[in-house]
Formats: C-alpha cells, sequence, structure tokens
C-alpha cells in the first residue's frame, strides 16, 4: 500500500469525498461524516488544538502532517490547513499510505 497519500488526497477530491475549510471539517466531524481528518502542522495552535478535541470527541482519526502549502498543491487548490476524508476507502488508503511514508523515514 505504498504510494504518494498526497497524490490520494487529490483523488478523493475529484470523488467528491474531501471537503476542505475549518469550519467544513467541524461540521463533518459533528454529523459523522468525516473519516479522517488532516491537519497542516504549520496550522496555529488555536486550530490545532480544535481540531484535537472535535476528533478526539467524536472519535475521528486526525493525521497532523506535512504543511498548509503541501496540502493545498496535492488538491490543486491555495494553501489548505484542514481537510475532512468523507469515505473511509479512502481514508483507510490515506492513513496507510501516511503510516508507510513515515516508516520509510525511519
Amino acid at each position: 500500500m505504498k504510494g504518494n497519500w498526497l497524490s490520494t488526497l487529490g483523488l478523493a477530491l475529484r470523488a467528491g469525498k474531501l471537503i476542505t475549510g475549518e469550519e467544513q471539517v467541524v461540521k463533518a466531524i459533528q454529523s459523522g461524516q468525516a473519516k479522517l481528518v488532516i491537519v497542516a502542522a504549520d496550522a496555529s495552535d488555536g486550530t490545532l488544538k480544535k481540531m484535537k478535541d472535535k476528533t478526539s470527541f467524536y472519535k475521528v482519526p486526525l493525521k497532523i502532517t506535512s504543511d498548509r502549502s503541501a496540502l493545498g498543491q496535492a488538491i490543486g487548490k491555495g494553501e489548505r490547513v484542514s481537510l475532512a476524508v468523507m469515505d473511509q476507502g479512502f481514508a483507510s488508503s490515506i492513513q496507510n499510505r501516511i503510516e508507510n511514508s513515515v516508516s520509510d523515514r525511519q
């Protein structure tokens, strides 16, 4: 299951299974639609805390990785701080690829 997880974000967006923006991501977490939340490592402390609290309370997996520029570039948009994957298949694939990319560097 190796591969670039950032390219999978682009596929999820084109499939209509990815949303961006803090307010929209929080709504998706609260409604149970978010299967995975990704937050840029360079997000503000307030945003990181909010996303950690929401995902913990609603039991949604959270990955803090990359930076806002890379996340935006991966989906062909400007800088993005928070993303929610709305499909379990995409969410599982992206989580596995993130974990593999981290273990490959160690």
